[in-house]
């Protein structure tokens, strides 16, 4: 009886650590989403970048520039694509330019 109960709290320690995992996961994802928008738009444009939010799949980019805004808006794709091959997995299905 007493193997059996251990082994119940085995469990509960396993599912606490995915739980945790998780957690950490998409924390991790958000801070390189922010680095993988740094590397593939460079310096020039992170410059005007204020603030960054990974939301699900959808990446909001605020900017300080409305011109800049309108210039990257046309590249949106291309632009999903170059940040979802910098990170090395689809994170990122759609941008918002704010």
């Amino acid at each position: 009886m007493a193997k059996r109960h251990s082994e119940n709290i085995s469990i509960g320690d396993a599912l606490q650590e995915f739980i945790g995992a998780n957690r950490l996961e998409k924390g991790l994802n958000k801070v390189n989403a922010k680095e993988a928008w740094d590397t593939v738009m460079g310096v020039a444009i992170s410059k005007y970048t204020t603030d960054i939010k990974l939301d699900r799949e959808t990446l909001y980019v605020q900017l300080s520039s409305s011109v800049l805004r309108e210039e990257l808006s046309y590249g949106k794709e291309k632009i999903v694509n170059l940040l979802n091959e910098e990170l090395g997995k689809t994170l990122i299905q759609k941008l918002v330019l704010r």
